[in-house]
């Protein structure tokens, strides 16, 4: 899963971008199509956004820090601030959609197991 996620991260340096870009899903793309979010704005996510594992995916997202961090170097990510992409462990994009609230993004609780054989009284 490392090893597809650093492909992922590092997919801006390929010749054609679009290309290089993960596979989308087919809910992504519906997903797309409605929000007004292009290949540019997934792209940009995955390669300038943090990211953060959370509900068993990994969310890339561009928000006020990441902006004003490479405003600072001379890349402006003004149009894609808000922009979350959300890529399964398979290196898959699962959704995308535009969001400034980060507080939303929580890890979920981690569930202990017990055991098999083990009983519960």
């Amino acid at each position: 899963m490392a090893h597809r996620l650093e492909t992922i991260l590092n997919h801006a340096k390929a010749s054609n971008p679009a290309a290089a870009l993960p596979p989308l899903s087919k809910h992504a793309s519906t997903r797309m199509r409605q929000r007004g979010i292009g290949l540019d704005d997934i792209d940009a996510a995955l390669t300038y956004g943090r990211t953060i594992h959370a509900k068993g995916v990994t969310f890339f997202v561009i928000g006020h820090k990441e902006v004003q961090k490479f405003s600072a170097h001379g890349i402006d990510l003004d149009a894609f601030a808000g922009i979350q992409v959300l890529v399964s462990h398979d290196g898959s994009v699962v959704t995308t959609y535009r969001s400034h609230d980060l507080h939303a993004i929580k890890s979920s609780p981690r569930v202990r197991r017990h055991g098999r054989g083990v009983s519960r009284h």
